[in-house]
């Protein structure tokens, strides 16, 4: 599945997602979609001069599976002969004040990959979400009410956070895996539709899919690209008339060329 690295280079060239020779801290849940970012990277280090360590958040949520997730991970970093980082969260789900929220478990994983970047002086985040998650993220702020900004979903590069596999399908990912053996766990939670992110995959998308658009995820992946350009053009010229004029009104705004078409 050379084809599959070659559309990853693809993208970090398109996106300019990292440099020659930087230092990539690499989020690993031991699911299919981080497990194949792990291995393409490993696949390209040399390639590209890169100094890479895993990051793994063992959430404690799912027992005995839990564990297992992690060893799976400890396992693939000595495969790889790489560093590996791991954050057990079971004293912060022993605080009183501690809710397993998605915005809780989003944050936590964020801020222990951020310090483990400083803490070892690294350039990069790299995560492994593909073009399925951007649907779903894309759905979610839909329903959840989002203007414009919101509806870009995730971006490429955001700041130290990189995704070189949004532009990659599931099954593409899942192909790839089997066609080089690769091992990867399954997190069973995922086909329990309590999170809405669960609910949109596992009920809204096959529903949209087989009574409305059956290319519904190409469909609104290409939309949010399309936004994002958007998004980036008006606020390039919102940001270089606010330095010319200092006229932030809504009035002021709407003077601009380019918003008097919206």
């Amino acid at each position: 599945m050379a084809n599959l690295i070659k559309k990853i280079q693809n993208t970090i060239f398109e996106y300019n997602l990292f440099q020659r020779g930087d230092k990539i801290i690499l989020g690993v849940s031991g699911g299919p979609d981080s497990v194949c970012l792990l291995d393409v990277f490993f696949q390209l280090k040399d390639k590209y001069d890169l100094e890479i360590i895993i990051a793994h958040v063992n959430y404690g949520l799912r027992g005995r599976d839990s564990d297992k997730d992690e060893e799976l991970v400890r396992e693939l970093a000595e495969k790889y002969k790489l560093e590996v980082e791991v954050l057990n969260v079971q004293n912060i789900q022993e605080l009183s004040s501690w809710k397993p929220t998605e915005d809780n478990f989003r944050n936590i994983r964020y801020e222990f990959f951020e310090r483990i970047r400083k803490e070892h002086k690294f350039d990069l985040i790299a995560v492994a979400h593909n073009q399925n998650d951007q649907v779903e993220t894309i759905l979610a702020r839909l329903i959840r009410g989002s203007g414009l900004g919101g509806l870009r979903a995730m971006q490429f590069k955001n700041n130290r956070i990189i995704r070189p596999l949004l532009s990659t399908r599931r099954d593409e990912i899942i192909n790839y895996l089997k066609q080089h053996k690769i091992f990867y766990r399954i997190d069973k939670t995922n086909l329990e539709s309590v999170y809405l992110r669960n609910k949109i995959r596992n009920k809204l998308i096959p529903y949209l899919e087989k009574n409305f658009n059956p290319n519904l995820k190409k469909t609104l992946f290409d939309a949010s690209l399309a936004i994002s350009e958007d998004y980036a053009v008006i606020a390039s010229v919102v940001e270089k008339a606010y330095r010319k004029n200092k006229d932030l009104s809504v009035s002021g705004l709407m003077k601009l060329p380019i918003l008097r078409l919206i």
